[in-house]
């Protein structure tokens, strides 16, 4: 994707929510005790991670009933606190978020932005997310506390900080303005590994990159391919320091009120789009890195080594503090259960 066709789209897309495209959502509420039509919204653009998975549920619930379900991408209903509010409202079935932003309603949701909590090896995470007591048991009920059904919870993909210029340590890091989502975790883990994080919409950071505003940004390689930000912050550094992970959830009051028969369907759909998404983000960041790298020769790749990771690992702890005090006891029992449930992957591999 081009910068001048990105400037432009972002800078429109940017909290385009209108009157128009909420009046055509509600219109349709008529019809939703029939559930003919069921809306999904999520954070993505064509064919990313969300995508795949939208359009895989989506395949499923269409060839296995009469129902139809209606996607809608980034921008199209705003951005990601928009459709969550679309949700809660019931203007929307289904929405696909990630924690980082989900952590404003629900605090615990932001234990993914702790720091080298999570393994980079992608067999071990993608293990860790079909095993784990804690995102298959103790996520449901905090979920539930705000209306919403969580149906899955998944990974797409190593974070990797882009840059405008090569870091290799928290130095490097110093006064540079990193951005990140509405997230006070996230905040704190980039203060914490010495930069200055800096908040912003994802529809403005790769005008924020071009113009300075932002001097980093950090997200799945997938992303940075498919979104351009290369072209603008085109030094790429692999921390190590966790994975991005998203979950699908449907608006509660609307699943309950489903059938039994329905209901079902739904879990099926979801199951089958989560085995699917699996599959196609195996290997995608190597492929995302190799298109980057044919595109641009400006790109550079840092991929830290263990004496450059431990740098940035000795700051972590200080995010895990913050996020305990947070969270409290809940935070604490889920974090226990999420190392638990690290230990045994880790054991069983």
């Amino acid at each position: 994707m081009k910068a001048s066709k990105l400037v432009s789209t972002r800078s429109v897309t940017t909290k385009l929510i209108t009157t128009a495209s909420v009046g055509a959502l509600l219109l349709g509420l008529s019809a939703t005790a029939q559930a003919d039509n069921w809306r999904y919204a999520h954070e993505e653009y064509e064919g990313d991670v969300q995508d795949v998975f939208a359009y895989a549920f989506k395949e499923y619930i269409e060839e296995n009933s009469d129902h139809t379900v209606q996607v809608y991408r980034f921008g199209e209903l705003g951005e990601s606190d928009d459709i969550m509010e679309q949700t809660q409202n019931g203007i929307l079935q289904f929405v696909n978020q990630s924690p980082g932003f989900t952590g404003a309603l629900i605090p615990e949701a932001q234990i993914f932005f702790i720091p080298y909590l999570l393994p980079t090896d992608e067999e071990t995470v993608l293990t860790f997310f079909d095993e784990s007591k804690a995102i298959n048991e103790m996520f449901p009920e905090l979920y539930a506390e705000q209306g919403l059904e969580l149906l899955k919870m998944y990974p797409e993909g190593e974070m990797v900080v882009t840059t405008d210029e090569p870091i290799s340590s928290p130095e490097d890091m110093n006064n540079k303005k990193i951005r990140t989502m509405t997230n006070p975790l996230l905040s704190e883990t980039y203060d914490a590994f010495g930069a200055t994080p800096t908040p912003l919409p994802w529809g403005e950071v790769y005008g924020g990159l071009q113009t300075g505003i932002i001097d980093g940004q950090e997200n799945p390689i997938f992303w940075i391919e498919s979104g351009g930000l290369y072209e603008v912050s085109p030094h790429l550094t692999f921390t190590g320091h966790g994975w991005f992970t998203t979950a699908m959830m449907a608006n509660q009051d609307f699943y309950e009120g489903l059938s039994d028969e329905d209901k079902e369907l739904v879990q099926e759909a979801s199951n089958a789009a989560y085995d699917h998404t699996i599959e196609h983000i195996k290997g995608l960041a190597d492929d995302a890195l190799a298109k980057i790298q044919e595109a641009s020769d400006e790109v550079t790749v840092t991929r830290l080594n263990e004496e450059q990771i431990q740098a940035f690992r000795e700051r972590a702890p200080q995010v895990e503090e913050a996020f305990l005090e947070m969270t409290g006891d809940r935070g604490e029992e889920l974090l226990q259960q999420f190392k638990a449930d690290l230990e045994a992957v880790n054991s069983d591999s």
